[in-house]
């Protein structure tokens, strides 16, 4: 019975954490480093060429350049807090979805008719794209995925009504 506790309290704590792959986090400094360095060095250079247009308070160069400048380093704040709070994972494995698990479902229904296998992989919800299957274990269908096996049926809400899927494979 314990061992079971420890496990779901395991699962849920996994579930709300937030997770990026190896190639994420790469990706992310690499875009840090270029925001630092080549892109905030322009826009001061922008802001000191627009200055030099005279009038600020009518200077539409200087008041676009500031937003860019705001928005800027807003980009960088907000990679710097993924970077920071975010734990790398590496792909999925075993049999129980988990971040980095590739999931192969189908919807259940019992119309007889042959339904079509969907194939996505849980990630957290800086990577989800549902354009590339990537779905965040945030969402309510990697919610309803989370901690499940091959063979079970998984329920989630959706705009359109409730949805039924059954996992075919787990990797």
């Amino acid at each position: 019975m314990h061992k079971k506790l420890y496990y779901l309290l395991y699962m849920i704590q996994n579930q709300a954490a937030d997770y990026i792959t190896k190639e994420k986090r790469k990706s992310l400094e690499l875009e840090l480093e270029d925001l630092k360095g080549p892109k905030r060095k322009k826009i001061l250079q922008d802001l000191e060429y627009s200055k030099s247009l005279g009038d600020l308070k009518e200077n539409a160069e200087y008041h676009q350049t500031r937003e860019d400048q705001g928005k800027l380093e807003e980009r960088i704040a907000k990679i710097e807090q993924i970077l920071q709070s975010s734990t790398v994972v590496s792909g999925g494995g075993g049999d129980v979805v988990q971040i980095g698990s590739t999931v192969v479902v189908q919807k259940d229904e019992n119309k007889g008719e042959k339904q079509d296998k969907k194939t996505y992989i849980i990630v957290g919800s800086e990577e989800a794209s549902m354009a590339e299957g990537k779905i965040s274990n945030h969402s309510p269908f990697g919610q309803a995925l989370f901690g499940k096996r091959k063979g079970d049926t998984v329920t989630f809400n959706t705009p359109n009504g409730t949805v039924v899927y059954k996992i075919v494979n787990v990797s």
